[in-house]
């Protein structure tokens, strides 16, 4: 589906199903350089189980039009925004790696319209190494296969997909070879490295959380997400076992197991 934000074009899947006034709304968000088909394999699921399901293109990516933000805070406000599009009062939302510090940000910002959030693979910060940001930034094909080699877990490097003839690296790359993904990618792992008001917003949140890891994540290690939901009061924290970064892909039941009572 399309929604008109900003004077620009978003798309969102819904998992298949029209909204329901009467039944709660999830957005899911993704992370850096990628769009909504990364949650794939929750959406539906969550769509007949759960509630209303936006899994959004942040802008400039995907199906969206605009431009990508600069600045986390600046795409959580836009979430809320999307919210009102939609005639939304308040949500629960889920975020993957950046689409969690979006998630975190909306919920300190906007306490009012977030009933809870899930956040996967994040920490309070995720700075990005100089030489990962300057391939980004420069398009330089050299800055997908890092992502790819570090965002999966060893399991997934040699298949191990729980769907058949799922290619979970191919999928990736393909994913983060879209026209328009390095521009999305570079301009994503900048407001990554940019944020720092982690733990600021982490103690406002006041909303259900739960902090969802990977336990082979290299690119935010469960150190880090434990650190997360230590600073958030009441939240909850999930470790899942042979998992690294893109845990809606590499271990879709066990994340969707973790997500569906929080949501």
């Amino acid at each position: 589906m399309e929604i008109v934000v900003d004077e620009a074009t978003v798309f969102a899947t819904t998992g298949g199903r029209d909204r329901d006034p009467g039944r709660p709304d999830i957005v899911l968000l993704h992370g850096a350089g990628m769009d909504h088909g990364v949650w794939t394999l929750q959406a539906r699921y969550l769509a007949r189980r759960s509630g209303n399901v936006l899994a959004l293109d942040l802008p400039g990516h995907g199906r969206s039009g605009g431009a990508p933000a600069e600045r986390i805070e600046d795409l959580a406000d836009w979430v809320i925004r999307v919210l009102d599009a939609r005639g939304v009062a308040h949500a629960a939302i889920a975020g993957h790696s950046m689409g969690a510090l979006v998630a975190l940000a909306a919920a300190a910002r906007h306490p009012a319209r977030v009933r809870g959030i899930v956040l996967l693979g994040a920490a309070q910060a995720m700075p990005v190494h100089p030489d990962l940001l300057g391939a980004a930034r420069a398009g330089d094909p050299a800055a997908v296969e890092f992502v790819l080699s570090w965002g999966f877990g060893r399991r997934a490097q040699l298949g191990g997909a729980r769907v058949p003839g799922l290619w979970m690296l191919g999928g990736g790359a393909r994913l983060l070879s879209q026209p328009g993904a390095a521009a999305a990618l570079g301009a994503d792992l900048a407001a990554c490295a940019a944020y720092t008001s982690g733990p600021e917003h982490a103690a406002r949140v006041s909303c259900r959380a739960l902090v969802v890891a990977g336990a082979q994540d290299r690119m935010a290690p469960p150190k880090g997400a434990r650190a997360l939901a230590a600073a958030i009061a009441g939240a909850r924290y999930v470790e899942i076992a042979e998992c690294g970064h893109m845990m809606t892909i590499e271990q879709p039941d066990a994340t969707l197991d973790a997500m569906a009572g929080a949501l």
